[in-house]
């Protein structure tokens, strides 16, 4: 069996031929994670919308590597335009309501293609 394993979360997958994760031993890092709608399989069109999706595409895909948003040890955002913080923290409050228990997290404002306007990267230590 090989060391490193890949993850890939159904209703999503990137242009090029990489997975959504890859893990090596309880490490786990993600490729881009989106805010498309699995369930629909289309991109909201609004930061709001696109926000719900990438966090919970954010929870499937750590779910999928075995582990938990509690394993979840830093977060990269990149964002199309830094003004759609503000629904990010919605969505992060919800997802990491305890202060005290949150994963570091950075933003990067860039040019997200695909009509993306926002996606993430996670790292996570998984038990």
């Amino acid at each position: 069996m090989p060391r490193r394993e890949s993850v890939d979360l159904p209703g999503t997958a990137h242009r090029a031929p990489i997975p959504m994760g890859s893990k090596v031993g309880n490490v786990f890092y993600s490729s881009a994670i989106g805010g498309r709608n699995t369930e629909a399989g289309e991109l909201p069109p609004d930061p709001e919308g696109q926000a719900y999706w990438m966090f919970r595409n954010m929870k499937a895909l750590i779910e999928a590597a075995g582990g938990t948003t509690d394993d979840i040890v830093h977060v990269s955002l990149l964002l199309k335009d830094r003004a759609y913080r503000e629904q990010i923290d919605k969505e992060w409050l919800a997802m990491f309501p305890d202060e005290h228990s949150r994963p570091a997290r950075h933003a990067h404002q860039v040019e997200v293609g695909g009509g993306n306007l926002m996606q993430c990267e996670i790292v996570a230590v998984l038990e």
